[in-house]
């Protein structure tokens, strides 16, 4: 399926990429896919500074593969809040499924958002928790 096709059949859909890099998308993807991503977040600068709306209660976005683009999966957003970085705990760490504790997401974290715009202790998050709705691949 091609993103037109997707978007007819999710409108309103927002289209995101996981991750940075085509690497860290595909392992994010796997990760969704397998069950045990079920969390994501991103820096609250990034959607003012792109002026995008933030994730909704009830949205279906679909997540494309990095390099071409095309359709991934569909995602349905169940819960959304706004932490300071620090204030993250491990529960919603270990839903994002990426680490075994909240040491190691903090570290992962911070390198990620060194790389991405900036890091500090207390910088906003919106903390995204969701279901998987369609697997384009399967």
């Amino acid at each position: 399926m091609d993103i037109k096709r997707a978007l007819e059949k999710y409108p309103g859909a927002s289209v995101f990429d996981f991750g940075d890099s085509k690497e860290l998308s595909d392992e994010l993807l796997a990760l969704v896919r397998s069950g045990r991503k079920t969390a994501t977040c991103a820096a609250l600068r990034e959607y003012i500074a792109e002026e995008e709306k933030l994730p909704e209660v009830g949205g279906r976005n679909i997540a494309v593969n990095f390099e071409d683009r095309s359709p991934a999966l569909v995602v349905e957003t169940l819960e959304v809040t706004q932490k300071r970085f620090c204030d993250v705990d491990e529960s919603f760490a270990l839903e994002e499924g990426e680490n075994d504790d909240l040491a190691g997401w903090r570290q992962n974290h911070q390198v990620y958002f060194e790389r991405n715009g900036g890091f500090d202790n207390e910088m906003i998050l919106v903390c995204e928790r969701f279901k998987l709705i369609e697997d384009f691949e399967q």
